[in-house]
């Protein structure tokens, strides 16, 4: 019998939270400890953080998933779920999030707190404002685009090229008419008119720094070695070099704390830092991660998108930069996701077609058999949908179990923690085995674009990557000025293993278009932007925004 579930907000409201100080308890943090804000959030202090760091670590899982499509695929709320789930049987679990972007929240997908029985909450404020972090973040971005132009309007004494400008604006919105702009408009008193633009917040580099920092020094020396522009010689010009840094550290000083919240099952979960995979890495903070090691036997962790992206660049970045070994992976994949990667239309996806399951189960394939180069044994958790048939489930289960791992039903989303106790048992029995052997795809001894075609064709198996030969001089360039030992960051479409979003499954006989590479010195990568992605989203041509509204309580509708 299906479990009649209310929408993912409606299951919020009705869920019986437990004062946050309940909470810091059962995941052993003190009171004392606490920067609360309102009864059910707070931050945890870096007194704390720093007295744990002797404990020895909890395992880490990190939970990935299949290229996304519009059936939906759950990553999210199975990594609650199995939270959940591994403290159901016992066990001492913790879960690390990112924090919602409100970008895609008034766009297209919606929130991203989990679902069902299975989310962090509050929800209405995990989705929103919730502890301002964000704003700190585009604060901290846009005072240094300010600082920048002020410093050209008095004279510019550190004889910045205006041309060269490599600091763009941020804002936590999607808008595209900000893409490209001009500004300081309107005469001489407003300074020299420039190209400039904007990013989505979650793309800046002060969000990818907030998120790899291991305290506020280290935070501070990122900052300040930000590349923000050139001079007329090429020499980079520092963020240091505009006095910027520590000013931009204090509005951050509060937001590198990590963010206590809980599950519907009232079990602890850090909800901190909230970088795209599709454009940037794609991980909550680091010192999330290591605090919750550091306090639960084992912390179920999730990276953005599929595992071409969001995995990719937790294992070669995230775990690479803060010494992270992960203990086991589990891939989320649907049935109506993989059918979907078979051909079917979204309306027919409640009609039985195990052909078409079939076919598209080679998207899952390559995303197990990538996972396996990073030396880390993996599950697949079957995110449960009503209309899946058991002839369906079975033929997954079947494929995988040719792939030589398993597939777990996970109901989760209907039924809590007590639909994912088996996926629990299991996650615990991987890392029990000692089998993990982590490793990066490449050492960081490879040239930069070396890398990138190493991603491309091991990965995504592209036949090779395209770029103008001034890409390939500049990651020359940034060789010769010592940042060829940085990993890369790929910025592509989360829907495809290829640049076109429309190529579904796992194509073949493709190359890679590298448009354009950025230099992130301060969080220490380089970006590869590939094909036609834009690191200023755009809005739908009908926005979640037109449906979210206040009821006459007063009560948000529409969220999610």
């Amino acid at each position: 019998m299906v479990k009649v579930v209310g929408s993912d907000i409606e299951v919020a409201r009705a869920a019986k939270l437990q004062p946050i100080e309940k909470v810091a308890e059962k995941a052993g943090i003190p009171e004392s400890q606490l920067l609360r804000f309102g009864p059910h959030k707070a931050k945890v202090g870096f007194e704390f953080i720093d007295e744990v760091q002797s404990r020895p670590d909890g395992h880490l899982v990190l939970v990935t998933a299949i290229s996304p499509t519009p059936a939906g695929e759950g990553k999210t709320t199975t990594t609650v779920g199995l939270g959940d789930g591994l403290n159901r049987i016992g066990q001492n679990a913790m879960i690390c999030l990112r924090e919602p972007s409100l970008g895609p929240c008034f766009g297209m997908k919606g929130g991203a707190a989990g679902g069902g029985y299975a989310q962090v909450v509050p929800m209405e404020d995990l989705n929103l404002h919730f502890t301002g972090d964000f704003h700190a973040i585009t604060s901290a971005h846009n005072l240094l685009s300010a600082l920048i132009d002020n410093h050209i309007y008095w004279g510019n004494e550190l004889d910045i090229d205006t041309r060269r400008v490599a600091w763009r604006r941020v804002l936590d919105m999607n808008d595209r008419a900000l893409r490209e702009i001009v500004t300081s408009l309107g005469g001489p008193a407003n300074g020299y008119p420039a190209l400039a633009g904007f990013d989505i917040t979650v793309a800046s580099e002060v969000m990818a720094i907030l998120c790899l920092a291991k305290d506020r020094k280290d935070l501070q020396k990122r900052l300040g070695d930000m590349i923000v522009a050139y001079r007329r010689d090429r020499s980079p010009v520092y963020c240091r070099d505009l006095k910027a840094d520590g000013a931009m550290t204090v509005l951050l000083r509060d937001a590198l704390m990590p963010n206590l919240v809980q599950t519907l099952e009232n079990n602890p979960a850090f909800v901190h830092g909230g970088p795209f995979a599709n454009i940037a890495h794609g991980c909550n903070s680091v010192m999330a991660t290591r605090t919750a090691l550091k306090l639960a036997d084992y912390v179920v962790t999730e990276a953005g998108f599929g595992a071409d992206l969001g995995a990719e660049k937790f294992f070669d970045i995230k775990c690479r930069k803060a010494g992270l070994s992960p203990s086991a992976v589990v891939i989320v994949a649907t049935v109506r996701a993989l059918k979907m990667n078979g051909g079917v239309k979204k309306e027919d996806l409640g009609t039985e077609n195990v052909a078409a399951l079939e076919k598209g189960c080679v998207n899952l394939g390559r995303h197990l058999e990538n996972v396996r180069k990073f030396g880390v044994p993996a599950v697949v958790a079957i995110n449960h949908f009503s209309k899946d048939t058991p002839a369906e489930i079975e033929a997954l289960k079947r494929y995988v179990a040719a792939q030589g791992s398993e597939a777990i039903v996970c109901k989760h989303w209907q039924d809590g923690s007590e639909g994912t106790q088996d996926l629990a048992r299991k996650v615990v029995e991987l890392c029990a085995s000692g089998s993990a052997a982590f490793k990066p795809l490449y050492s960081e001894d490879l040239g930069l674009f070396e890398k990138i075609e190493t991603i491309a064709r091991e990965i995504y198996r592209a036949e090779g990557v395209v770029a103008d030969q001034k890409i390939r001089d500049q990651l020359k360039q940034w060789e010769q000025d010592g940042y060829g030992h940085l990993p890369v960051c790929m910025a592509k479409t989360q829907y495809s293993f290829t640049t076109d979003p429309n190529k579904r499954g796992a194509p073949t006989g493709f190359t890679l278009p590298l448009r354009e590479v950025r230099l992130s010195a301060g969080a220490g990568f380089v970006v590869g932007i590939c094909g036609e992605i834009m690191t200023m989203p755009g809005l739908p041509r009908v926005p979640a925004a037109e449906t979210i509204r206040l009821n006459e309580k007063g009560e948000i509708e529409g969220l999610f």
